[in-house]
């Protein structure tokens, strides 16, 4: 198992991002955090100055002789570079501060290295490249039906791209050390709201183990994450307030700047957990305590809805999707990893919330409700909330690739604004062609499209042309075309298609989306003047340099 799939990072989107670049990534076989039976209850700890005996394992604001509150050299130091002989004091301390903050105490030292963006770079290269053929074909095609990334876009280097710009440091589980990376290359400056971050990841890994949840899928890693990362995010965010009235804390003088590029898709996909985690985290605080907030590491969240509403259950639906192709298709798999994926609630909405930021449009959703206030994204959205449960296949010849991708929803209303959703990216990216359900796409991510909705069920198979959809997925019923092409959708498509699509598109084509997506876009009243792609950008970037939660 590389290095990459067992950390857990803090990056410069609200202190961190996810904790593995692909969704494939798993860091144990468990599928549930093991509580340690061993560590001090609640009423045998004590707070450091109610005795006179304190211990790294036993007293909160105490470790290794350093209390959370005791005075430093470093204090009085002008920056944040902090010399290899006082390193281990200040990591002392902070581990003493994140003891007060989350009411647990560390049973060990954490060991804590500083390296340069440069020395992080060259370290993480080669994770990247271990990556093998089917694995990078499989991440191309999900992101593909996802709309995150297009077919001249290598996934994998997408990832690697916003991974390499963005990571502000890692708990390496298996080595059970921390690595901070700093942006000065001559003397690397420590921030120690990101290092209380990343201690508070090496305090879950001891108390609870984090190297046993089971993260195959995007929905098991968001789900995970939201409990892992929304708890870091709530410390580090109240380590800061109190870095800003209080603490003497060591922090960089000057914010590091957001990583080069940003694919805006795979940014909002990973930024979900820590975006809606700390919510969560809050929501059982509140409800129970830190105890019960313990109690949820031994059962974490089903799926991203759970994490998206707090207090909400939503056990996915089990779905087997079987292989219904022909003899020329192969099912993609991957070593080590499941040869499906289940994208949850939390990918679908980053899908709607992607195209709406890129495109200028509301594409499924409102612009205007792709924000929740002006620091934190919204991933609760009536297209995407009554997810139920999904299954995602990628195919391939060896030269050409498709994907089937079944969906559940809670009923059959739920599944119905879902399929219409998806039609409409569809209809933003390529043409209906007359057949009945089938969009074709020519450019950036070319295709036949098939989408179906039965009751509660919603399917949809990709293949590059109309005549390979039935060889994909057999459970394809795609109405023969008088000549072939499909291009006037003649009078023995149109009892399927023709006027349905006149309604929705004027002529058929959906090349001007004149009334289908008028409807939705046309003159809204939630209309955002100027929020267009760069805007939309900017408005990432915005959230990219901010250091907390508000």
């Amino acid at each position: 198992m590389s290095r990459i799939h067992t950390v857990v990072l803090a990056v410069l989107v609200v202190s961190s991002l996810a904790a593995t670049p692909l969704a494939a990534a798993g860091v144990g076989e468990g599928t549930t955090a093991d509580v340690r039976s061993d560590a001090p209850t609640a009423g045998e700890l004590t707070y450091v100055g109610e005795d006179d005996d304190p211990s790294t394992e036993g007293t909160i604001g105490y470790v290794e002789g350093v209390r959370y509150d005791d005075d430093l050299p470093v204090d009085d130091r002008e920056d944040a570079v902090v010399p290899d002989d006082d390193l281990e004091a200040v990591v002392h301390r902070s581990m003493a501060r994140v003891e007060v903050i989350r009411e647990l105490t560390f049973e060990a030292a954490v060991p804590v290295e500083v390296i340069t963006r440069e020395e992080f770079a060259a370290e993480s290269a080669g994770e990247f490249e271990a990556f093998g053929d089917d694995e990078r074909q499989f991440e191309n095609v999900r992101l593909e039906a996802l709309f995150m990334v297009d077919r001249e876009t290598d996934a994998v280097e997408a990832y690697e791209t916003l991974y390499g710009d963005a990571v502000a440091g890692y708990y390496d589980i298996e080595a059970e050390e921390i690595v901070l990376v700093s942006e000065d290359t001559a003397n690397p400056e420590l921030d120690e709201v990101t290092l209380g971050h990343e201690l508070l990841h090496a305090l879950q890994d001891q108390q609870f183990g984090l190297g046993t949840y089971e993260r195959e899928t995007t929905n098991q890693d968001h789900a995970a994450l939201g409990l892992i990362e929304g708890d870091a995010v709530w410390v580090d965010t109240r380590y800061e307030a109190y870095c800003e009235h209080g603490w003497d804390c060591t922090l960089p003088e000057t914010e590091p700047d957001p990583p080069a590029e940003i694919n805006v898709g795979i940014s909002l996909s990973m930024f979900q957990p820590y975006n809606d985690g700390p919510d969560y985290v809050e929501a059982t605080l509140r409800d129970g305590g830190w105890d019960a907030v313990d109690a949820v590491y031994g059962d974490p969240p089903a799926s991203s809805s759970e994490v998206i509403r707090p207090g909400e259950d939503r056990e996915p639906v089990e779905i087997d999707l079987e292989d219904a192709s022909s003899a020329e298709w192969d099912r993609i798999e991957r070593a080590g990893a499941p040869d499906h994926d289940t994208f949850g609630e939390a990918g679908l909405a980053s899908m709607f919330m992607a195209q709406t930021l890129e495109t200028g449009e509301s594409i499924g959703l409102s612009r205007i409700d792709v924000f929740d206030g002006f620091t934190s994204y919204n991933y609760d959205h009536d297209v995407t909330d009554g997810w139920a449960g999904d299954e995602f296949a990628a195919y391939t010849t060896g030269e050409e690739t498709a994907f089937v991708w079944q969906s559940e929803w809670t009923d059959e209303a739920e599944a119905e604004t879902f399929g219409e959703g998806y039609r409409e990216i569809l209809e933003h990216h390529g043409n209906a062609d007359g057949d009945a359900g089938v969009f074709v796409i020519e450019e950036t991510f070319p295709g036949a499209y098939y989408i179906e909705q039965d009751g509660e069920t919603v399917t949809v198979v990709r293949a590059p042309s109309v005549d390979d959809l039935s060889d994909v997925h057999d459970g394809v019923d795609v109405i023969e075309r008088d000549d072939g092409t499909g291009d006037e959708a003649d009078d023995g498509t149109g009892d399927e298609a023709d006027d349905g699509t006149d309604d929705e598109a004027d002529d058929g084509t959906g090349d001007e989306a004149d009334d289908g997506t008028g409807d939705e876009t046309d003159g809204e009243v939630d209309d955002i003047p100027g929020f267009g792609v760069p805007a939309a950008l900017a408005a990432l970037l915005a959230l990219a340099a901010i250091r907390r939660l508000a």
